[in-house]
């Protein structure tokens, strides 16, 4: 008769003397006590039996007599307390066929524990010397691993295949001869708190379709890679022919299937992570240091994702992406890497998003082939060579990035497009540099202290720059070397130790509303055999002539200001440069032209002048000219046309025309003896952002100038920031210095009922508005005031004041551009640009700015000229991948480049 409770010994009444004879002799749920000692049999479980080490672990050894020492078939068998050892390291020490197996507290060596079929729970136990795999689970079985140590296996740690499924917590694998972790076929695996340490290859082998998922696990002391996901031999060997295609495509569109999450990888003999064909990787807050080769590689048709991972200390590359892998990375830290920060080569897609990389050997960003990569509000820092280098057919986007203290180049474009926006690229040997056969966009791009050239535009390259600003570089603020052909609008120039703008021979670039001030050399440096255009650009304070102009230098500049400087221009004999209503103030060697300053004036000659330059950019010599604007009511019908041109502003431009016809009258009766009737000249402009009052503001200017109304009739731009000061007796003298600037000429106020903000009665903007009526009454024929700003918001201004009120009498409103006005300003700007619009590009622009929602943001015509950006850009895509475009290919911008239509 069975019993529930047999003991086995080797002597003693009622006890059984092998385990196998207990096993037959107990009942279904039967505990058996076996008492210390060495039991040479193979144990055959299959219903549900609990077997015991009577003293605990480490008193009783089951080892195989033939096969595994024990073997699992069924039922629920319990383990506890016991060794189990193998005699052949190749051949399992226990075997799980079916049924559910637990072992707890329990030793298997000399053979591996495999789990073929059913499931199993091991706690606490200890796995070693096997060879192949120290634990195998494979089939469709289950394991689940907590607390163990799995360690001194020829070949594998653990192994899972086919379908199996294993959850393993705050378990060891050491020294294996192979991997740590394999996972191959579709087996999935759960791995937490977990350590893989001194293995000789991989920490972790994930093959294609296996899914595993790593938390808060260290991988340390490895022979090869900390991670290797779908390497290609390996892949091959698990992934049927027939079945490539398929899973190709599901790892396409699914989602990530080897993850890890707050784990460590170090002390690797090769890469930290190496991600192959068809792997797609995850990992979050992970750190990866000090390994042999590579922080990660993703190569093949590899797909990486990062998130918040620090990859730091490696003596090669941080991230390296090759062939057609793709590699998303957002909030991460590369630092301290022995090479590349990330090198980027072949087909492969790159796209960082708010990363940190630090402290490079090599270029940080390095990015080649026909790579398309993006980089997205991010800091680059501390490179031993470039921040930045792009070549080949890539293709890169950089935006809202600061890169600071690289040895060579922030940012280096060779070959490549590149498209750079909102960048800050500081202390840099140079700040970028752009050498490429397409046409790369910097907008918005501030370059500060970088020690040579802010900005060099190489031999024979096209590129265009909008916004931005170039401040205190050591030689150069702009480069445009031989044949360039830059287009340049918005830029401010400050404080360079050279030149601001240098131009080399045969270059021609279109220059339009840039600032440059306090250069050490020229602010405009024309270079033997250069030409171009310079539209409405202001130069002041600099050491050297204002503009220099070389031989044959052919250079047309137009409404360009030259002020506060001692000299404005300076040419060699033969120079044939153009000037057309340039104007000059404050220049202390300044000499009209006998010219017509509204004409186009040829060569003008100096007295003295020394000749050109034989040393480079900036070292022009000379006494210089003056090309001032000049003064007369001949020029009143060519600025009434001039403001007849602009486009919409209809009521706008007949209040203006009536106001100079009245001015022409008032002079008339000056002159005449006669005493003129009561005119106020200060203006409030009142419209939304981009409706051209400050185009018109500085037309005005000019039409009083002509009529002699005004000395000059420049404009000085100002806001409440250059108005108000921050403490108290700092918004008088602040206020005074501005108005000082803008006498004989047009005081422009934008957004001037911020000096009243809602609902605040005291603010210092009171005293700025205080200060501002006196001086007024002061100068009250030396300057015009004009206050602009949102319509419903002047009137709370002009009433915060009574003598803002006696003063500023008459409102001009400017009116939002209609959709058709937009499409003209849109045409206008192709025309200035050299493109063409045809009916239907221009049809489909007005359904664009028809079905714009015009509220607070809308920018009017700042909008158009966003618009006619985007078009170029989506033109330059298009017409890039033709092998040999034609004229109207390279000038007829089509109904797909309007914005809509790419949308």
């Amino acid at each position: 008769m069975k019993r529930n409770a047999l003991r086995v010994a080797d002597r003693g009444w009622g006890t059984h003397r092998t385990v196998t004879a207990a096993v037959r002799a107990a009942d279904e749920g039967a505990v058996i006590h076996v008492q210390p000692g060495d039991y040479r049999e193979s144990v055959v479980l299959d219903r549900d039996i609990t077997l015991i080490a009577e003293k605990g672990p480490g008193t009783v050894r089951v080892v195989a007599a033939h096969g595994p020492a024990i073997t699992v078939r069924g039922g629920t068998c319990e383990l506890r307390d016991l060794t189990a050892e193998g005699t052949a390291g190749r051949e399992p020490a226990v075997l799980v066929r079916g049924g559910r197996a637990v072992l707890d507290h329990c030793a298997v060596s000399g053979g591996r524990l495999e789990i073929g079929r059913g499931t199993a729970e091991l706690r606490t136990c200890t796995v070693e010397n096997a060879e192949g795999s120290g634990v195998l689970v494979t089939g469709t079985a289950q394991v689940v691993v907590e607390d163990c140590v799995i360690r001194s296996t020829a070949g594998h740690g653990l192994t899972l295949t086919d379908a199996a499924r294993a959850e393993v917590r705050h378990t060891t694998v050491e020294r294996a001869t192979g991997c740590g972790i394999v996972l191959t076929g579709e087996s999935q695996g759960t791995f937490d708190a977990c350590t893989v340490r001194h293995v000789g290859d991989a920490g972790l082998l994930a093959q294609p379709r296996s899914r595993p998922l790593l938390r808060d696990c260290r991988l340390h002391d490895i022979g090869t890679q900390g991670v290797r996901a779908a390497d290609g031999a390996s892949a091959a060997a698990v992934t049927p022919a027939a079945e490539e295609g398929e899973h190709a495509a599901a790892a396409e569109r699914g989602a990530p299937r080897t993850r890890l999450e707050t784990c460590e990888i170090f002390r690797t003999g090769g890469e930290g992570v190496l991600a192959g064909d068809a792997a797609r990787l995850r990992m979050d807050d992970c750190q990866i240091r000090e390994t042999g080769g590579a922080g990660v590689i993703a190569a093949g048709t590899g797909h990486v994702e990062m998130e918040s991972v620090r990859v730091v200390d490696v003596p090669g590359t941080g991230l390296a992406v090759l062939e057609d892998a793709e590699l998303r990375v957002r909030g991460g830290t590369v630092a301290r890497t022995g090479a590349n920060g990330l090198h980027a080569t072949d087909r492969c897609t790159v796209r960082l998003t708010e990363c940190e990389i630090a402290t490079t050997a090599y270029t940080a960003l390095h990015v080649a082939g026909s790579v398309r990569a993006e980089l997205r509000s991010c800091t680059v820092r501390d490179s031993a060579q470039h921040a930045v280098h792009v070549e080949g057919a890539a293709d890169f986007t950089a935006e809202d990035t600061r890169i600071e203290r690289a040895r060579m180049a922030g940012v280096d474009v060779k070959d490549a497009d590149a498209v750079l926006r909102g960048l800050v690229v500081a202390d840099t040997e140079t700040g970028i540099r752009l050498d490429s056969r397409h046409r790369p966009l910097l907008a918005d791009c501030e370059v500060l202290r970088p020690a040579r050239t802010g900005v060099e535009i190489a031999a024979g390259t096209s590129a265009l720059l909008v916004g931005g600003r170039i401040e205190g570089s050591g030689s150069a603020g702009v480069f445009l070397d031989e044949r360039s052909e830059a287009w340049i609008e918005d830029l401010t120039v400050s404080d360079s130790q050279g030149s601001g703008l240098v131009i080399w021979a045969g270059a021609r670039p279109r220059v339009r509303s840039v600032t440059i001030a306090g250069t050490t050399k020229n602010g405009v440096y024309a270079g033997d055999g250069s030409g171009g255009l310079l539209e409405d650009c202001t130069i002041s304070a600099t050491g050297y002539p204002a503009v220099y102009v070389g031989s044959k230098a052919s250079p047309l500049l137009r409404r360009c200001l030259v002020r506060d400087t001692d000299e404005d221009l300076s040419q060699a004999d033969d120079a044939a440069a153009r000037f057309e209503q340039c104007r000059t103030s404050g220049v202390t060697a300044s000499t009209l032209p006998t010219a017509d300053a509204g004409a186009a004036a040829g060569p003008l000659h100096a007295a003295g002048t020394a000749g050109a330059p034989a040393t480079g950019p900036g070292t022009a010599p000379g006494t210089a000219v003056a090309v001032r604007e000049g003064t007369g009511e001949n020029r009143l019908p060519e600025l009434l046309a001039e403001l007849g041109d602009l486009v919409g502003l209809e009521s706008v431009k007949r209040e203006v025309e009536s106001m100079a016809k009245l001015m022409q009258l008032v002079k008339r009766r000056q002159e005449a003896g006669l005493q003129p009737p009561p005119l106020s000249r200060h203006l409030v402009f009142a419209g939304n952002p981009g409706t051209g009052k400050t185009t018109v503001a500085r037309l005005y200017g000019r039409l009083l100038a002509a009529l002699g109304l005004l000395t000059d009739g420049h404009l000085v731009e100002a806001d409440r920031g250059a108005l108000v000061g921050e403490y108290v007796g700092h918004t008088a003298p602040r206020t005074t210095a501005v108005f000082k600037r803008a006498l004989g000429g047009v005081l422009f106020i934008d957004e001037a009922y911020s000096l009243v903000p809602a609902g605040q009665s005291t603010d210092f903007g009171q005293e700025a508005i205080s200060t501002l009526v006196k001086l007024m009454e002061d100068h009250r024929d030396d300057v015009v005031v004009i206050a602009a700003g949102y319509p419903q918001d002047m009137e709370r201004l002009i009433d915060s004041n009574p003598g803002l009120a006696s003063r500023f009498t008459r409102t001009l409103r400017f009116d939002d551009y209609s959709s058709q006005d937009l499409v003209r300003i849109v045409e206008h700007q192709a025309a200035r640009h050299e493109y063409r619009i045809g009916d239907d590009t221009a049809a489909a622009l007005l359904d664009h700015f028809g079905s714009i929602a015009r509220t607070e943001r809308f920018g009017n015509g700042r909008t158009a000229r966003q618009v006619f950006q985007q078009m170029t850009e989506q033109h330059a895509m298009r017409v890039a991948d033709l092998s040999a475009p034609d004229a109207d290919d390279l000038t007829v911008l089509l109904p797909v480049d309007v914005p809509a239509a790419v949308s």
